[in-house]
């Protein structure tokens, strides 16, 4: 299988595994730049070269060869479960995409049918029920993930922990695993542990977040979409990320992490 969703600097400074919706653009952009001196000049998502990626077969060899012998340091972030899955919701359910149009095309179409979903429209400014339709994706994402239908799940509301354990379960280990919740604490510990061509500064990087500003603003607090049946399909869905990586899940309204990150329980619990 390999590794999926890893990036790696050209230097092999450092390696990272992509979790969507987790700060993915901004560390990308941060790793890029270490190497060059400079930005990639667009969404990171999209670069082709100055960053070794798992999805360009010329990568794979080099990063399989770092990670399976522990060569660079190697990281990941996460993200409270609940905020997460509203930034999918709003993102990809509602935003339009880059190329101007829906994300994967005859996606929401489908949930307006079967879900009875509304995602608002941008010559209207976005108008509907923000909390209702919320919660009727929530089966949708329960269903992808647990029953596989309508459709595979989609990785921008996976289970973090499943994204993390690919890398786990083959030969991959973690030195640092932080939450976006403290960015620039846990990013400037993988800086300072490791060497780069080119000084990183985080008081003077830009936050690259390429799904703003082409969808809905959130119109409510983040504990008012979630009831208590909404809590128990997020539950149930995000189980794992929850404990593993120690958000509240009785309190939507804590996005904080409840304690440290247990590096050797993560590696146990997903290298099964």
């Amino acid at each position: 299988m390999g590794f999926p969703g890893t990036w790696m600097t050209e230097s092999e400074s450092v390696v990272y595994r992509v979790v969507p919706k987790c700060a993915c653009s901004t560390i990308g952009q941060i790793m890029y730049y270490s190497d060059h001196g400079t930005f990639f000049d667009g969404d990171i998502h999209d670069a082709e070269t100055g960053l070794h990626k798992w999805a360009h077969e010329h990568s794979q060899p080099k990063i399989t060869a770092n990670v399976r012998d522990h060569r660079s340091y190697a990281f990941t972030c996460v993200r409270n479960p609940y905020t997460r899955i509203l930034s999918s919701f709003f993102d990809k359910i509602c935003g339009i995409q880059r190329n101007g149009k829906r994300y994967r095309g005859n996606l929401v179409p489908l949930l307006v049918q079967k879900y009875g979903i509304e995602v608002g429209e941008p010559e209207t400014n976005f108008e509907f029920d923000q909390i209702r339709s919320f919660r009727r994706f929530l089966l949708f994402a329960r269903d992808t993930i647990r029953w596989r239908r309508p459709m595979e799940p989609d990785i921008h509301w996976s289970a973090m922990s499943g994204h993390i354990s690919t890398f786990i379960v083959n030969g991959g280990r973690y030195d640092r695993i932080f939450w976006t919740e403290q960015f620039n604490d846990g990013m400037q510990k993988v800086l300072d542990a490791i060497d780069t061509p080119h000084e990183i500064r985080l008081d003077r990087i830009p936050r690259f977040n390429e799904s703003e500003g082409h969808g809905p603003k959130r119109a409510h607090p983040v504990e008012d979409y979630f009831d208590d049946l909404s809590m128990h399909l997020v539950y149930e869905i995000y189980k794992k990320d929850f404990n593993l990586f120690r958000y509240d899940f009785q309190n939507p309204a804590n996005k904080m992490p409840t304690g440290e990150i247990d590096l050797d329980e993560v590696h146990a619990k997903l290298g099964e």
